[in-house]
């Protein structure tokens, strides 16, 4: 034995004589291997050296595991002490949560200095976050026999949605007593079940997924408020959705969108390795802009989780699981949440560094072997579920993916699409002609268009199905036939050959495209998405019809359509009747040209 390995073996005899702790034999960066912590389980915390990184076990190998450290570990060393916690990465789960910034591990970054990751404290043991009182009013009645799910009372001042305080997943019985209304701090008991305490928040592992009863059949359409989404490749709610596109494309400011207009309830967005100044963008958008659903702010029904690319690496790997532990949290409550992750290609790089650290054997492109397994459990987690407490409620998860070089075939972005139902393929050449949102029409898919295509029928909308398959049929006919134009030149098609290349044209620019920036146009509501499709197919017929009246084709072309273009952003986010009108007068200024 070397002196070395000799002291190493000491050190650990004598820190297992305090309690369950080793110490640290090896660090690699975010990887370290410790020896003689007694009991350890995978996955439970272990704090390392003086300053108590955060560390999670990963691998035990007899008296050796090793960890995936979630701080910076510079400093750390051989001999250092590693302390056991008995405890999983967790979040607590209260009021508070709606409205600020947390880092991947769930710790405050609103009121808290960013750089300092080793100073700052789990938001369970954050004495700002405990020490806060919230109002707790009382619901249920004292000797009611209560269910998990079940509603014990609210926190009314906790947000733009109303707080609801549950009965936890393990507990039921007869309620014995309950907190009359007043001032409560997140760790006070507020009500007790038999002799089970029940207390404001509620500490939950974030891996681990909350119950729920059942997931209901059918689909029910989340509207994004974005166009060429809601008209061409919806997403259920609860169901998965990924967004994959080179630099430059507009991810960001799509994902941005479907924070700003989505109906859903709440708003999870995991800033995941992305940087520092888009997430600021980010938190600046959501807190100007008027939520037009309560009259106050958006970011007051918005959670943020921002992992930058200047954080920890292994902390942005926990960060979806805490995003996702946060939107299940509020599903329970019966409200629809969104989680946007931005993006899933920066977390698959962390799982590679560390896989490549541990000396893993390396799959494609260098990435781990349970790659997919990883993707699968996180869209997994995804879902419209009937909670515990009987209610509807959902998590729709949208990942963003951002393939090196903009190569769509690298593993990531194929292995995500084994697990999601709608794929909005953003699309290089779209995005250089400013065409956006950049959504490509011919590699995008929606896997939920029939059972999405059955909702419209049933709740007043009978036509979506048909009017989604004509403009899909156009886009298609209209690229066949733009490729042959550019061998003969468009003047050498038939007449309704180049109606359809003019169809097609309207349909992009007057229907598809819509401008971020824009007061009328950046959301778009369900009805008026409907008459401006209409508007162009409509327009479309009549000039058919023109052409088999004898009217030149060179004629349609060169009149005036800009009554159709200029509609999306001329008329009002939500003003269908104003879309027919133009509509009806377009049609007039077509029919005198016969």
């Amino acid at each position: 034995m070397d002196a070395m390995t000799a002291t190493v073996s000491g050190a650990a005899r004598g820190a297992r004589e305090h309690g369950r702790a080793g110490v640290v034999i090896r660090v690699n960066g975010p990887l370290v291997e410790v020896e003689g912590v007694d009991g350890i389980a995978m996955l439970e915390l272990v704090a390392l050296g003086p300053a108590r990184v955060t560390a999670a076990t990963v691998a035990i190998a007899g008296e050796r595991a090793t960890l995936q450290a979630y701080e910076y570990t510079g400093g750390l060393q051989v001999g250092d002490r590693a302390e056991a916690t008995g405890r999983q990465l967790s979040g607590l789960f209260g009021p508070g949560l709606l409205g600020q910034v947390f880092d991947g591990l769930m710790r405050p970054l609103s009121s808290a200095p960013i750089w300092l990751t080793a100073d700052r404290a789990p938001a369970i043991e954050d004495a700002e976050t405990v020490a806060r009182a919230w109002r707790f009013a009382p619901t249920a009645a004292i000797g009611t026999t209560v269910s998990p799910g079940d509603v014990l009372g609210v926190v009314p001042d906790a947000g733009s949605v109303e707080h609801r305080v549950l009965v936890p997943s393990d507990a039921s019985g007869v309620l014995t007593w309950i907190a009359p209304e007043g001032e409560r701090c997140v760790v006070d008991v507020v009500a007790r079940i038999g002799d089970r305490e029940v207390r404001l928040g509620e500490p939950w592992p974030v891996r681990v997924p909350r119950p729920f009863r059942n997931r209901p059949a059918g689909s029910v359409p989340l509207h994004t408020g974005q166009r060429v989404l809601d008209l061409l490749y919806p997403v259920a709610r609860g169901a998965a959705a990924a967004v994959p596109g080179g630099f430059g494309t507009g991810k960001t400011v799509l994902l941005q969108q479907i924070a700003k207009w989505s109906d859903a309830d709440v708003i999870v967005y995991v800033g995941c390795g992305e940087r520092g100044n888009e997430m600021a963008d980010v938190l600046d958008g959501l807190s100007q802009l008027v939520d037009a659903r309560t009259g106050g702010r958006l970011i007051d029904r918005t959670v943020i989780i921002a992992n930058t690319s200047n954080m920890p690496m292994m902390a942005r790997e926990a960060s979806i699981y805490s995003g996702v532990s946060v939107a299940e949290f509020y599903r329970d409550m019966g409200y629809d949440v969104v989680v946007i992750a931005d993006s899933t290609s920066r977390w698959a790089e962390a799982l590679r560094e560390f896989a490549n650290r541990n000396g893993d054997l390396p799959a494609e492109d260098g990435y781990p072997a349970d790659l997919a397994s990883e993707l699968a459990a996180f869209y997994e987690r995804a879902g419209r579920v009937t909670t515990l407490g009987g209610a509807e409620a959902s998590v729709t998860v949208i990942g963003a993916v951002s393939p090196p070089g903009g190569d769509l075939t690298e593993p990531v972005t194929t292995d995500t699409q084994r697990f999601i139902r709608a794929l909005w393929l953003l699309d290089r050449d779209l995005a250089y002609s400013r065409h956006y949102p950049a959504v490509s029409w011919t590699g995008s898919f929606a896997r939920d268009v029939v059972d999405l295509g059955s909702w419209h029928v049933a709740n007043g909308d009978p036509g979506w199905p048909v009017r989604r398959a004509r403009a899909t049929a156009l886009l298609a006919e209209a690229d066949r036939l733009s490729a042959l134009a550019e061998i003969v030149g468009p003047s050498s098609l038939p007449g309704h050959e180049r109606m359809v290349l003019l169809g097609g044209r309207l349909l992009r620019d007057g229907v598809l495209m819509q401008n971020a920036l824009s007061a009328n146009d950046g959301f778009c509501s369900a009805a008026k998405g409907a008459a401006l499709l209409d508007m162009v197919l409509t327009v479309v017929d009549a000039c058919e019809r023109l052409i088999e009246s004898g009217v030149a084709a060179t004629t349609i072309e060169q009149a005036d359509h800009g009554l159709v273009l200029r509609a999306r952003e001329e008329t009002g986010p939500d003003d269908a009747d104003a879309v027919r009108e133009r509509s009806l007068e377009a049609l007039r200024l077509l029919e005198e040209l016969r």
